[in-house]
């Protein structure tokens, strides 16, 4: 691939910044930058297509000598222009990140001189708004007036900072390793997540003193060797990298969520591993909770096992807290039905229709009761999950639409029963994210990346017991 080298332009510095690119797409940026139209979104869009190599210099070098991901370059500039005018936190990266935001700054100043486009103004707050005006138009920017922090771990596409923010809580480092929800993430908060959690290079930046860790850690089975059922079996997970963390900050409280089957792995030794490491780093926990979202204002029965926890000092004890009260359905699947008809494309085909019937009259022969279903309009949604019968679980009966001419390629052509998938949005909505939040992604990522999610309300409304057992004792 032919490419240019743009070097860093500070005199008396040996830097030698520089970003490889297609000749075509050098001059696409040209002109986007002459038009102010040049987003950070570009570049972490162009830089996953491959379009990007990266970034060099030694500003994006890790502490062990490794060079950066240019994610993770995005990463330490996001979080450094979140966290820059906060008072409360000593910025871990503060140097790095200046010094990556000055070497991204020279590259967009040469494709400006080199294009002869106008001036940008030289306060550097005006210029980081040209730069990252993404960063600064987020939708749900932090909050101005925070009255706790948290960092956002396995962060997906924010369900927990979403919950987080609502309550008045300020994000001061997020993690999330796939480059998909990435874009999401950064579309939605003006902050791309670190990556890998794993490593140390990206440890190091999770700033001191913050108030909570949320994370919704992937289920993994220990191993339980040394059958002490604590801080050691855990070692090789991702769990491990949480209970890592938490004997290194020490915040004051922790906020996990995963799948209900937790409470059975490994016939209840996987939770007991998890509960008795976090009491041997320091954490006092409630019984953990399953809890259903179709009881939080979102018509989905989704149940997922919770885990609140205190830092033991603090003087809480296990009675202190209770979990919000699940007792009421108050939302149905037609409250949160697209207003206007979908396109054909959400539609089934009858020949993928008639393999449906098919499967479910194969599964119901042998005893089980495995297959698609379709939700009514005044029902609540199964779990939205990604991969298997996860869509189709859920499909539903919508005869809107007039014109089911197909726009993709299918097997016979769209039903005429109305039966049809449900939607990005919809899946949104079923996990309680607002409207304005941005679907930048395929539909395929789309569903992955709601399907992952926490429910927003039923985290929130958990969430608001921890926080008032912190206020209760004036820790907040």
């Amino acid at each position: 691939m032919g490419g240019h080298c743009i070097k860093s332009n500070r005199v008396g510095q040996n830097l030698n910044g520089f970003l490889l690119c297609s000749p075509t797409l050098y001059l696409t940026i040209e002109r986007e930058v002459a038009n102010n139209s040049f987003t950070l979104l570009d570049f972490v869009k162009r830089q996953s297509l491959g379009n990007i190599t990266g970034i060099y210099g030694e500003e994006c070098l890790n502490e062990d000598g490794t060079i950066m991901s240019f994610a993770d370059q995005a990463a330490v500039i996001t979080h450094y222009l979140k966290l820059q005018n906060s008072g409360k936190f000593v910025c871990p990266y503060e140097n790095k990140g200046e010094q990556l935001l000055q070497l991204w700054q020279d590259f967009i100043e040469g494709q400006l001189q080199k294009s002869r486009a106008r001036a940008v103004a030289e306060s550097s707050t005006q210029y980081m708004t040209y730069l990252f005006n993404d960063v600064h138009s987020s939708p749900f920017p932090p909050q101005p007036n925070p009255r706790f922090t948290f960092i956002d771990l396995f962060a997906g596409i924010g369900g927990f900072r979403m919950a987080m923010q609502n309550l008045g809580g300020e994000c001061v480092f997020s993690s999330e390793w796939d480059e998909q929800a990435q874009r999401t993430y950064y579309a939605n908060y003006g902050e791309v997540p670190f990556g890998d959690i794993t490593k140390e290079s990206t440890k190091s930046y999770i700033p001191d003193n913050f108030d909570v860790l949320c994370a919704g850690f992937p289920c993994q089975a220990f191993s339980l060797a040394g059958k002490r059922l604590g801080f050691a079996e855990t070692r090789g997970t991702l769990f491990f990298d949480v209970a890592e963390i938490l004997r290194r900050k020490q915040p004051k409280a922790i906020f996990l969520e995963n799948v209900k089957g937790l409470a059975i792995h490994d016939k209840g030794k996987t939770l007991k591993t998890i509960l008795n490491t976090l009491d041997e780093v320091g954490y006092i926990v409630p019984d953990p909770q399953i809890v259903n979202a179709m009881f939080f204002g979102v018509p989905q029965h989704r149940e997922r096992i919770y885990i609140v926890g205190f830092r033991k000092d603090l003087g809480i004890t296990k009675e202190d807290f209770k979990y919000p009260v699940q007792n009421e359905v108050t939302r149905h699947f037609i409250d949160i039905r697209e207003e206007n008809p979908v396109p054909a494309k959400y539609y089934l085909s009858t020949t993928y229709v008639q393999t449906l019937v098919n499967h479910k009259a194969r599964h119901a022969a042998k005893g089980n009761g495995f297959g698609y279903e379709i939700i009514p309009a005044d029902g609540v949604a199964n779990a939205i999950v990604v991969g298997g019968m996860g869509r189709e679980r859920n499909l539903i009966i919508d005869t809107r639409q007039t014109d089911l001419t197909p726009t993709t390629k299918i097997k016979g052509v769209v039903n005429t029963e109305g039966i049809r998938r449900m939607t990005p949005r919809e899946w949104a909505r079923l996990q309680g994210y607002p409207d304005n939040f941005k679907i930048i992604v395929s539909d395929a990522s789309a569903y992955k990346q709601f399907g992952n999610s926490v429910a927003v309300p039923a985290i929130q409304a958990t969430a608001n017991q921890l926080l008032d057992v912190l206020v209760n004792h004036h820790k907040l």
